[in-house]
């Protein structure tokens, strides 16, 4: 049976339940053990005793049954901490459960283990707050498992658990993917619900998760996915995500693919991009697709528009807090909410309605049926983890770059709400690197295939050697 955690993913230890050689009370007393013992700050909130309860009824013929997950400290679940991972909400207590890990936890029979940690207000591409402080990555604890999803991410990649919630507003799921070396879809806008009591910013966040293998994440796409009335943007249903892994191959070919090093804007260390690069070819030559070169992948810059409607979320959770909290607050929130304060008029709500127009003709442009390219390749992260403490990189691979550089490759598909995937696709200096694969809206069985290939083609540590 074994006292350490499931090793594997969350769909072999369902069938592990099923095959009466572990159960679902024995996996729970093991992810508690190993999150007690842990270094990596990934749970901010455990629920051990409504979590033992469910265990201990948890229906294994269900298609997450019994599996003990995390759930992202910016996802609600009635009577748990709605802090928002930050010090002025640290009393707050969420009072609904949100669509998504009700369906997770009622209709997939997922258990609730706790609540991981996440950036302050999902605002920050690291994993470290006043609150909580900072999350480590189990491949080398001296780095950031990435955020918003940090917690999530380092939780899976750690062998904690097999699975958590994350989402994604700038590249929360797939940053952290990138940086743990884990599967992160980021799926078309509205896939998944936001609800109940959806509000929309600036209509960027989509919700899923940070898994092990591409079938769990199929699987939860699965379980998750559908209309919800009170999210009004949301998609409707769709099923069989899961069973089209590996029968789509014959679909992938002749796609045309641009691989792009600067998408977004971004610098990208060299040394890195050469093995992306290379996976990219390995992956074009699998599945014969065709690599267009000297495609236009221009995009309008969106950083500063969507910083400041993103902030007005922020200014609108604090209340009247602000900016007496100024000092509880991680600095680049501080400086976020000090710097874009007064910015937002209605003479800039039309610079931002028209940059985000101009996006939308230019993704469309490039992902024309006729003119352009089925998919775009590029990397998740700019560069390999960095420090777990911050700050932001203006470096990456030794190039000078911006401290807006780490979210440019992300962006393009939050602000247009493509799906997008990370895909384990090597090491740099002992970390794991993330290979960005972004397709056209409502694509993402597409991608599942070719992170199946790329996935199925390497031999790739579920967990980081040091954490199994």
């Amino acid at each position: 049976m074994g006292d350490a955690p499931w090793s594997g993913d969350a769909c072999s230890l369902v069938d592990a339940y099923r095959r009466g050689e572990r159960s679902p009370v024995e996996e729970l007393e093991a992810v508690y053990a190993a999150i007690d013992a842990s270094p990596l700050n990934a749970f901010s909130h455990l629920d051990r005793e409504r979590a033992t309860l469910a265990a201990g009824v948890a229906d294994v013929s269900l298609p997450l049954g019994g599996v003990p997950i995390g759930v992202k400290e910016l996802d609600a679940v009635a009577g748990w901490p709605a802090t928002e991972a930050s010090v002025p909400l640290a009393d707050r207590i969420a009072t609904v459960t949100s669509t998504m890990v009700h369906r997770i936890r009622d209709h997939g029979g997922a258990v609730l283990a706790g609540q991981t940690t996440a950036s302050e207000f999902g605002g920050v591409n690291l994993t470290r707050t006043l609150l909580h402080g900072a999350t480590r990555n189990p491949w080398q604890l001296d780095r950031t498992p990435g955020g918003s999803s940090g917690g999530s991410a380092a939780a899976v990649a750690g062998g904690l658990l097999t699975l958590a919630t994350g989402g994604d507003g700038g590249g929360s799921i797939r940053i952290p993917a990138g940086f743990c070396g884990l599967v992160g879809l980021k799926g078309t806008f509205g896939r998944i619900p936001r609800s109940p009591e959806a509000t929309y910013g600036n209509l960027t966040v989509t919700i899923g998760c940070l898994s092990r293998s591409v079938r769990d994440t199929a699987r939860w796409f699965d379980v998750a996915n559908g209309h919800d009335a009170r999210d009004p943007l949301s998609l409707p249903r769709v099923e069989g995500w899961e069973h089209a892994i590996g029968t789509l191959t014959d679909r992938l070919a002749g796609l045309r693919v641009a691989v792009v090093d600067d998408w977004g804007g971004a610098t990208v260390s060299p040394a890195m991009w050469e093995l992306l690069e290379r996976a990219a070819d390995e992956l074009i030559a699998d599945a014969t697709m065709q690599r267009l070169d000297g495609i236009d992948a221009g995009l309008p810059k969106m950083g500063a528009a969507w910083s400041i409607s993103g902030m007005i979320a922020i200014a609108a959770e604090l209340g009247d807090a602000w900016p007496a909290c100024a000092d509880d607050l991680t600095p680049e929130i501080r400086n976020g909410l000090a710097s874009t304060e007064g910015k937002y008029s209605a003479e800039a709500r039309a610079r931002i309605e028209q940059r985000r127009m101009e996006v939308n003709e230019a993704m469309a442009r490039i992902f024309d049926p006729v003119d352009g390219v089925d998919l775009v390749i590029a990397a998740s992260n700019p560069d390999v983890a960095f420090d777990a403490e911050g700050p932001l990189p203006s470096t990456f691979g030794g190039v000078a770059a911006g401290a807006g550089n780490n979210g440019r490759l992300t962006f393009p598909a939050n602000l247009h709400g493509n799906p997008a995937i990370s895909i384990p696709a090597g090491f740099v200096d002992g970390l794991p690197i993330g290979l960005q694969v972004i397709g056209r809206h409502f694509s993402e069985p597409l991608l599942l295939e070719v992170a199946h290939l790329i996935v199925h083609a390497r031999r790739w540590p579920l967990i980081a050697p040091a954490a199994g």
